[in-house]
């Protein structure tokens, strides 16, 4: 009977990873906007007075509310909020891969169509400027890549007496990939040059690359 409801269990939607359900959760929207005839990829830069990263180069998201139906909802709603644009005018084409910044954040990134001509009334609070690059000049630029080593520090009552070594036990660095992408004036870094790697590497499939 256990093993018969277990499986049962296991049969249903599992969270993506373990700690999804008690993780932060945050959704981007990757905007495509037409411009003269040629797809460009949209990207805010972050007010000049917000508390948290001020001035970094973005994609319109944020965090999950509990009101919002599904990770889409959030990121077409925090879209709508941050550019201005109509809700109908955000026409999404699909979801990408999750970007598990840790166990303890989550971001799922969803790829849209808006209307550039829409975007004239973005929320000044949230949005210092707006700005676009072609995909076609992304498809033929190599980003280039620095690595940021983070070194485990454990907390002054961590349990040493439970583990093998005790304090001696030696904890291993992390090697971070920082990505950039430079774009006249703008340097695309961190989570956003991460999702758009990802993005650039999936539209850059023969199948896909005809524009």
């Amino acid at each position: 009977m256990f093993l018969d409801k277990l499986k049962n269990e296991l049969h249903h939607r599992q969270p993506l990873f373990i700690g999804e359900d008690t993780a932060l959760r945050c959704a981007i929207l990757i905007p495509l906007v037409e411009v003269d005839g040629e797809w460009h990829v949209l990207f805010e830069v972050r007010s000049l007075t917000m508390r948290k990263q001020p001035g970094d180069i973005s994609f319109p998201g944020g965090r999950i509310d509990p009101t919002d139906s599904s990770p889409m909802e959030a990121a077409i709603r925090e879209t709508h909020e941050e550019l201005g644009v109509d809700l109908s005018s955000i026409q999404v084409l699909g979801q990408m891969s999750a970007y598990i910044a840790s166990p303890s954040f989550v971001v799922y990134p969803f790829v849209a169509t808006i209307d550039h001509h829409q975007i004239q009334n973005f929320n000044k609070q949230e949005v210092e400027e707006v700005f676009t690059i072609p995909i076609s000049w992304l498809l033929n630029y190599e980003p280039y890549m620095h690595t940021i080593s983070v070194q485990p520090m454990p907390t002054i009552d961590f349990p040493y007496d439970k583990i093998v070594n005790g304090d001696k036990y030696q904890w291993r660095p992390r090697a971070i990939e920082e990505w950039f992408y430079d774009y006249e004036d703008y340097t695309i870094w961190g989570l956003t040059a991460r999702v758009l790697k990802h993005f650039v590497e999936t539209i850059n499939k023969p199948e896909i690359n005809r524009i």
